[in-house]
């Protein structure tokens, strides 16, 4: 797998609510825990669409 650019993850914002995501490099995913889904990483290029995007259950930061 190649890396991303740092400057490419910095610009890009989760279509759906338009907030920052999370780069989670172990699984190669664009995270956006306030919603629970996660946009694939392919070869290097971020997949930023909602039907491509795996869900799970959204994490409330507030009880950390």
């Amino acid at each position: 797998m190649t890396e991303v650019d740092p400057k490419l993850l910095s610009l890009l914002v989760c279509p759906m609510s338009k907030l920052p995501l999370r780069y989670d490099r172990q699984a190669f995913e664009l995270v956006n825990d306030a919603l629970g889904i996660a946009y694939p990483i392919r070869d290097g290029v971020p997949i930023m669409l909602v039907e491509e995007a795996r869900r799970f259950p959204p994490v409330d930061r507030r009880h950390r």
